[in-house]
Order: structure tokens, then sequence, then C-alpha cells
């Protein structure tokens, strides 16, 4: 790597990193076509997957969408069965959102042929190497995070009349 510059190697890891959204978005998009939902809610359904039963206010937080799309896409999630709302166990008041058996039934199957080729790609580096490589993708994620808020808090053009 030494005949590369640092500016030269950033540009090459930000078009690297670029290029990987956009090939998670495609992945995401197959897989939720086979499931009937958006992509988007496949990525809502999934951070719910990962980080266990959460309020719209904390999958709102957590995805840069608004409580209100929330709403729709919970309902959109109950409807496909991959989602059910109940009471928080410990504050009746609050609703949970909680991924049902059905996404594991589906979605593993689905998500398997990209797990097993990612955890492939990974057992060629060492331990050291992983803990950079997680330390990365967490600050990536939380930066990429703090973006889509960033664009999202910006006024939306105004549309012409026609």
């Amino acid at each position: 790597m030494d005949e590369y510059s640092r500016d030269e190697l950033t540009a090459a890891v930000l078009l690297a990193l670029r290029e990987s959204s956009g090939l998670g978005v495609l992945h995401s998009q197959a897989m939720a076509e086979r499931l009937g939902v958006s992509a988007t809610d496949l990525e809502c359904l999934d951070i719910i997957a990962m980080r266990g039963p959460m309020t719209a206010g904390e999958l709102a937080r957590a995805s840069g969408l608004t409580t209100g799309a929330i709403t729709g896409l919970a309902d959109r999630l109950e409807r496909a069965g991959l989602a059910k709302r109940e009471p928080d166990a410990e504050d009746r008041r609050k609703v949970m959102l909680r991924v049902t058996p059905a996404v594991e039934k589906k979605g593993a199957a689905l998500a398997k042929p990209m797990h097993d080729a990612m955890a492939a790609l990974l057992t060629d580096y060492d331990d050291n190497t992983l803990a950079l490589l997680l330390d990365i993708l967490k600050r990536a994620n939380a930066a990429a995070l703090g973006a889509i808020q960033t664009l999202r808090a910006r006024p939306e053009p105004r549309r012409r009349s026609r």
C-alpha cells in the first residue's frame, strides 16, 4: 500500500464503502421483495431483530425515520406477519414492536447466502484486524445515522405546481 498516498487511500476506502452500501441496498431490496415489504420496512425489521423489542420512538431514533413513518411501517410489518405490537411488561402505557417467529423462518433462509459469504470472507483475518474492522464499522454506522438525521432535518425543496 506504500505506492498510494493518504488521499488516494482515503478516496479508495470511501469509494469501497459507497459500493458496499449500494450492494447492501440492492440485497435488502431483493430480500424485501421476497418478504412482501419495502426495503425500508425490512431494514427497520432488522434493527428490531438485532436489538430486541423497542418502542416506535426508539426505532425512529435508531433508523433516522420519524415516529409517524414508523407507525405506518409497523402497520405494514404487522399485516405481513413479520412484527407485532405488544404492551410493555414493565410499563403498560408503552407499546413495544417485536419480530415474530416468521422472521427467523422466512428471513434466515433469505439472508443465509450473504451471511455465509461474509463469514467465509472474515476467516482470512486475524483477531486484531477483526477488532479494527468492528471499530471502523461501529463508527461508520454512527456517522451514517448522523448523516441521515442531518439530511432528513433539511427542508424539502419546494415543488413546482404543474
